[in-house]
Parts: C-alpha cells; sequence; structure tokens
C-alpha cells in the first residue's frame, strides 16, 4: 500500500502543476497571441502541459479512490472528495477555456485569470488541512 500512496502523491503533485500553471499560461499565450496572431510554442505548451496534467488527475483520482476504499471510507475522505470535485470542476473550466484559446477566442480578462488561478490555492489548501489533520 506505500507504493500506492507514493504513486498518488506523485500524481496529485503533477496535477497541481497543471491547475496552476495552464491558467498563468493562458495569459502568456494570449499575449503571444496578440502579437503573432496564431498559437506559436506557448499555446502548443499549454495545450499539452493541461493534457498531461489531466492524464496524471485521473491517475490520482483512482489511486485516491483505491486508498478510500483500503480505509474504508472514513469521513474526511468524503469531506476531500467534496473538494477535490470543486479542483476536478476547476479544471474543467480551465479545459474549456484552453479551448477556446485554441480557437484564437480569449474571452477572460488577465485579471480574471490570475483571479482564477487563485481559488484553486484556497481549495488546496483545505484539502491539505483536511489529509493531514483528519478533523472528521
Amino acid at each position: 500500500m506505500i507504493w500506492l500512496k507514493v504513486i498518488h502523491i506523485l500524481c496529485v503533485m503533477g496535477w497541481m502543476t497543471g491547475i496552476f500553471a495552464v491558467p498563468r499560461a493562458l495569459i502568456f499565450w494570449h499575449h503571444e497571441f496578440d502579437k503573432q496572431g496564431s498559437g506559436g510554442p506557448t499555446g502548443q505548451l499549454t495545450i499539452r502541459l493541461f493534457r498531461f496534467s489531466a492524464l496524471l488527475g485521473v491517475i490520482a483520482l483512482a489511486t485516491g479512490l483505491w486508498l478510500a476504499v483500503e480505509w474504508s471510507f472514513p469521513v474526511w475522505v468524503h469531506v476531500k472528495i467534496g473538494l477535490i470535485v470543486l479542483l476536478i470542476a476547476h479544471y474543467a473550466y480551465t479545459g474549456h477555456l484552453v479551448l477556446r484559446a485554441h480557437r484564437g477566442v480569449f474571452e477572460k480578462s488577465d485579471r480574471f485569470l490570475r483571479f482564477f488561478n487563485e481559488t484553486s490555492v484556497l481549495v488546496v489548501i483545505a484539502i491539505l488541512y483536511v489529509v493531514v489533520a483528519k478533523p472528521f
């Protein structure tokens, strides 16, 4: 079971990289698009980062559920799953923004993307608290 935890933590770290980096990369992509009129290398990097971290997110979710089954779903796991659903919704909306950007449509401002990026940090802090403190 220790290897399952290691894989879970590693994949969570990779998914978090995407959650934190993709909205910021969209800002740079938008600036590049305004200057060059095409996706350019930043656009390709953003798409690849989103896809790769999505794969890691799926593996993190699968290993996390496996661990939850092994632990008989204690209450804190239910709270963690609820918070993860918020992160999944955040990531799905990020994917929507990436698809729109791929079509050349940048509908959100830099300011919005910066605030949007920070909301995920608050959810991750809550998840870390629940996992470490297990208050329930």
